[in-house]
């Protein structure tokens, strides 16, 4: 993706930024797996989880659309 992602590790703090997000309604699955969309003033996207408020995932809006249709597209299914 050719932008910098925010991914925050154990190691990493997570500092928070003055940036505004506007977070979407958030999509959940089983349980408590609950995932959120965002776009702040600048037109960055997020993906963040509704368990750790301050972490997410930040690129471009295109970007992260790759990203979703790659996902959807089975590129991650490796993973599950």
């Amino acid at each position: 993706m050719p932008d910098t992602m925010n991914v925050p590790t154990p190691a990493t703090p997570v500092t928070t930024s003055a940036v505004e997000i506007a977070w979407g309604d958030a999509f959940c699955s089983e349980g408590a797996n609950c995932f959120r969309f965002g776009l702040d003033d600048a037109g960055k996207a997020y993906i963040g989880s509704t368990l750790a408020p301050g972490e997410y995932v930040s690129d471009s809006v295109e970007a992260l659309r790759a990203l979703i249709s790659a996902v959807k597209s089975g590129a991650a299914d490796h993973l599950l």
